[in-house]
């Protein structure tokens, strides 16, 4: 083989597999990859950091789709929609002022006896547990290890000064204002948001984004104005029941259970009422086993009388799916996340059921039966074959 002939082998192999021929998809593919990564990254890193504006905002559009029928109510009778937010909006205000002229002091004092008296509760109930039932439990100084120095290591801990009190009552000021100002926009500029975002869209997927958007008003604000109206009937009851049998800090022990037995899903029911009757059975024993019979049979009468009537239009959800929806919306979310978590699975769940299809099962179908021809007489055969002959 002549030289020129080698060289030219040499140069057509480096031509096949060096960087010249290489394909044509590889530089591409290889830069999407690291834009998909980059993307991804960029993505986790806002998500962190502004994962609670993030639920704030969600919050916002709650609140403002709970308060969209009374707004859409104010409307049609002939009030403006920004005006109709404004006044619901001031109305809940007023409602808060007035709760708080009234109850807030009682409130307040209740709240701070019943946390002082909390671990002395404690005590009595578990000390009595022991005795009644022969348990171990510890008791007194062994249950909560408090001393003068524990309190005041903890006081220096977790007290701000006077900077820090005045930077976090600005934080909470500013929140509540971006909230009601979210709020109010989403609720005002609710229909021309929509349409805004649907004229993005072809026709198509402009019906799918309203039967969406249907749908998550339905199912969230449903849920949480059920679920307030629970809330408020089961703060009454308990507390009627709790001053009638005499148990101290009614107010907020009402409030806890109303509050901890509807938003919190599966276990709340149990949670509330431990509360009340610990800090009964303190004082009085029997006291805290008729707070735990009250709350029983006042569960029941919710369960199959009260949830019904109240929820039979808006969100239904299977009690398991809704506990581990807290536990996720609380992970990503924390509290906030927690709190809206359970509506917006039903929504979801509500999406699947309208756009997805159920397929009937092959064990539940019935068997197929095979086709019968019908049996002839002795006769008939007989007779054909003589007309056959």
């Amino acid at each position: 083989m002549s030289e020129d002939g080698g060289e030219t082998e040499r140069t057509g192999s480096i031509g096949r597999f060096g960087t010249s021929d290489a394909p044509r998809w590889l530089l591409p593919s290889i830069l999407y990859v690291l834009l998909a990564v980059a993307a991804y990254q960029l993505s986790g890193w806002l998500f962190v950091n502004l994962r609670s504006f993030l639920g704030l905002l969600f919050l916002a559009w709650l609140f403002s789709i709970t308060i969209e029928p009374v707004v859409d109510w104010l409307e049609r009778r002939g009030l403006r929609r920004g005006a109709a937010t404004g006044l619901v909006l001031f109305a809940l205000f007023v409602f808060a002022i007035g709760f708080l002229a009234l109850f807030g002091t009682l409130l307040a004092q209740q709240l701070a006896q019943l946390l002082k008296a909390l671990p002395g509760a404690l005590s009595s109930v578990t000390d009595w547990s022991n005795r009644v039932f022969d348990t171990d439990f510890a008791t007194g100084e062994d249950l909560i290890h408090l001393t003068p120095e524990t309190i005041r290591d903890l006081a220096e801990r977790f007290t701000p000064g006077v900077l820090g009190v005045l930077s976090s009552l600005l934080g909470v000021v500013f929140q509540m204002l971006t909230l009601l100002l979210f709020v109010f926009y989403m609720s005002a500029q609710g229909p021309a948001l929509r349409r805004t975002i649907s004229s993005w869209f072809p026709a198509r997927q402009q019906r799918v984004i309203s039967v969406v958007w249907e749908i998550s008003v339905e199912k969230a604000g449903g849920y949480v104005v059920s679920r307030l109206i629970l809330a408020a009937v089961s703060s009454v009851a308990t507390g009627i029941f709790l001053v009638a049998i005499g148990v101290p800090y009614w107010l907020p022990l009402a409030l806890w259970t109303g509050v901890v037995s509807q938003f919190v899903p599966t276990l709340g029911t149990y949670l509330a009422i431990a509360l009340p009757a610990i800090i009964a059975a303190a004082s009085q024993p029997m006291d805290g086993v008729w707070v735990i019979v009250f709350g029983t049979v006042y569960q029941q009468i919710e369960n199959y009388v009260l949830h019904p009537r109240i929820t039979s239009a808006t969100v239904s959800i299977h009690p398991a799916v809704a506990f581990g929806s807290v536990i996720v919306g609380a992970s990503l979310f924390g509290p906030v996340g927690a709190l809206v978590s359970v509506p917006v699975v039903a929504a979801i769940e509500a999406l699947v059921e309208t756009y997805g299809r159920r397929y009937e099962l092959v064990a539940d179908a019935p068997a197929p039966v095979a086709p019968v021809e019908p049996r002839t007489h002795a006769s008939d055969d007989k007779r054909r074959d003589g007309e056959d002959e």
